[in-house]
């Protein structure tokens, strides 16, 4: 049987690495950030009152969230409440329509991901964290290759990347015998805390996880929200995006509520409880009618079933649900004025 101690170690060159300068200097600095009391710190990123129109569609109004250093701030709503939306406004895919955001107190525009990115914000996506085909040490490094050589000689140096990489993913509990394993051979939760370390690694002060346990068995799901806390340790803000509730309330700090494209509430660590999160996330009472109606049925005979399931009424959208396109046209044209957008 294979021991830790029986593992050769990576072989690298001692060629000298060269990588832009700021990559270098958000490098030097990780580690340093230092954890200072979140409820007094300037926030690390926030959006004030920020609004995104698609044509007529409401996809998100008048919402406001922050992350101090060293705090953990989840992002709850159920599927179409506008959470995608929102980070993709913080990490710069979108521009608000109407709002601000502001990175350590100063008001910025962000002009693309790339910027976002040189400005400490890192965004884990469910499914493009990483790229299945490619190496565990392409993967860590994408982007942000180092080389080695000079002129047109350069190329990238494999053994300071897989010797960085194994590091890395050493520090955080998982052992890669070879760098340049095919990244589609790992677990979900290791994939993820690939895309973890490795925003950690290039200086992120902010790390944005898009429902990044959504997928996960539980012992998968645990080894991503062990590393929520780390990082939270290390005085990075976390924005944590979830619907899972009980995924949230173990790691969070703060918690945001989404619900259809509007703010629905915003708490602090041991304010709030799991019943009333999913109340406010709009599956609370929806889940104990469910609950009740499936309860009856299950003693019913099969056409008092049949009957209930054949002859429920269609529902209709709440009256603040974003309106749509067609409806949005249709009040125009009946009052002659503005626009749901406007």
């Amino acid at each position: 049987m294979t021991t830790p101690s029986d593992i050769p170690p990576i072989a690298h060159d001692t060629a000298p690495v060269t990588m832009p300068a700021d990559t270098a200097s958000r490098i030097a600095a990780y580690g340093k950030q230092g954890r200072g009391p979140a409820d007094k710190a300037v926030p690390a990123l926030e959006a004030q009152h920020v609004s995104k129109y698609f044509g007529r569609v409401i996809a998100l109004e008048d919402v406001s969230l922050s992350v101090r250093p060293g705090e953990v701030n989840c992002l709850l709503g159920d599927n179409g409440a506008g959470k995608s939306t929102l980070i993709k406004m913080l990490s710069g895919v979108y521009k608000p329509d109407k709002g601000t955001m502001f990175i350590d107190g100063q008001e910025i525009t962000l002009e693309s991901p790339r910027d976002a990115l040189d400005r400490g914000i890192a965004t884990v996506y469910q499914d493009l964290a990483v790229l299945p085909l490619m190496s565990i040490s392409r993967n860590f490094f994408i982007g942000s290759e180092p080389t080695s050589g000079w002129g047109p000689f350069k190329q990238f140096d494999v053994d300071a990347a897989g010797r960085i990489a194994s590091e890395q993913m050493l520090e955080i509990g998982i052992r890669v015998r070879d760098p340049g394993q095919l990244v589609g051979t790992l677990s979900g939760g290791e994939r993820q805390t690939l895309a973890i370390a490795r925003a950690e690694y290039f200086g992120a002060k902010v790390l944005i996880l898009d429902e990044p346990t959504s997928a996960l068995g539980v012992k998968e799901a645990a080894i991503v929200l062990r590393h929520v806390i780390r990082a939270r340790a290390k005085g990075l803000g976390v924005i944590f995006i979830t619907h899972n509730v009980q995924h949230a309330l173990p790691v969070g700090d703060r918690f945001t509520i989404l619900s259809h494209g509007r703010l629905a509430g915003e708490f602090v660590r041991g304010e709030v409880g799991q019943d009333e999160l999913l109340r406010l996330m709009g599956g609370g009472e929806e889940l104990s009618q469910l609950a009740h109606e499936l309860d009856q049925l299950m003693g019913a005979d099969a056409s008092t079933v049949e009957a209930v399931a054949t002859g429920a009424e269609p529902e209709l959208t709440s009256e603040d649900a974003p309106i749509s396109e067609i409806e949005a046209a249709e009040a125009t044209d009946a009052d002659g004025g503005s626009s749901a957008g406007a």
